[in-house]
């Protein structure tokens, strides 16, 4: 005779208002941080009524039940060399890029290897006739979540329905001194020189449109940790307009940082929301900060205010 499961939820609360299930466990602080809620999401450590629940938005009612548990590794996600494959389906593939690797290559990184070399080589294991065909790319120095389809029809049909319907694409960045004021938007024209550096204009010369909000998350006197949208999608885009605003990103030394505590440029791509190809539903990812970013962002903590005596 089998014994009942073990209840192994390290906590459980009852919803008693709808909300969206990131925003309920910001509220109920079942962590300390964003971030590390995002990472509870991330690692398949919390469910709604018993069944796993990693969107973020996921919409929960009156009486429904949360709850947290360990971290099973068995639901981990498939993990190669540079990225981890975090959602995958008939259709598309999502992946969590690590930093230094190059998203697809061209010229004289032929030979190089890149994000759409291994996850290629990782569905012709399964599948000799499927390939992925990239959607956007990430900067080599980056890290986060990127899209590939699987099938050169869908790529087109992707691409043409995100021209009027972009993708939300955010990130976070560690930027150098505090940044005035916390919030706001950048529009820039930006080109290219031929040692392939980009510039910002505030005016337009003739360069390409780029549109990026930011909004300050929290800062100290060396450094500030925004959460960024872009409306465009250009070539080093983020990275060039935060030094265009006089904060370059900590570690980006081809656009104006002169540190560099954690060996990479603090950019991370942690969310990314677009309707699926095929089945029409909304697609929300959220990826948690890579372990030397989270260092950086829990030490920024806002000056203490000074006290009269």
């Amino acid at each position: 005779m089998k014994g009942k499961p073990q209840n192994t939820a390290l906590q459980e609360i009852k919803v008693t208002e709808a909300a969206e299930l990131l925003t309920f466990l910001l509220d109920s602080k079942v962590r300390k941080s964003r971030n590390a809620i995002k990472s509870l999401l991330l690692h398949k450590q919390v469910k709604v009524n018993g069944q796993i629940v990693t969107q973020y938005n996921h919409l929960l009612k009156r009486g429904d039940v949360v709850s947290i548990h360990k971290h099973d590794h068995k639901l981990d996600e498939k993990k190669l060399k540079g990225l981890t494959v975090v959602y995958e389906d008939k259709s598309i593939i999502v992946i969590d890029k690590e930093s230094g690797l190059l998203s697809v290559s061209t010229g004289k990184e032929m030979l190089k290897e890149t994000a759409y070399n291994i996850v290629s080589n990782y569905l012709r294991q399964k599948n000799a006739l499927v390939k992925p065909y990239i959607l956007f790319r990430l900067d080599r120095e980056a890290s986060g979540l990127m899209v590939f389809a699987k099938d050169p029809d869908l790529q087109e049909k992707m691409q043409k329905e995100w021209i009027l319907h972009p993708p939300k694409r955010s990130y976070q960045a560690v930027v150098e001194s505090p940044v005035i004021p916390e919030s706001g938007t950048i529009t820039s024209w930006l080109t290219e020189n031929k040692n392939f550096v980009v510039f910002a204009s505030e005016k337009d010369n003739g360069g390409q449109k780029a549109v990026t909000h930011y909004k300050t998350e929290k800062a100290n006197n060396r450094y500030t940790l925004l959460k960024v949208n872009a409306d465009t999608s250009r070539k080093n885009q983020i990275r060039v307009q935060l030094q265009f605003i006089g904060h370059p990103i900590v570690g980006d030394k081809k656009y104006g940082s002169k540190i560099s505590p954690i060996r990479r440029i603090a950019l991370h791509a942690d969310e990314l929301s677009f309707n699926h190809p095929v089945t029409k539903e909304k697609m929300h990812f959220i990826s948690a900060l890579p372990k030397k970013m989270q260092v950086m962002a829990d030490a920024i903590n806002p000056p203490k205010a000074e006290t009269t005596e």
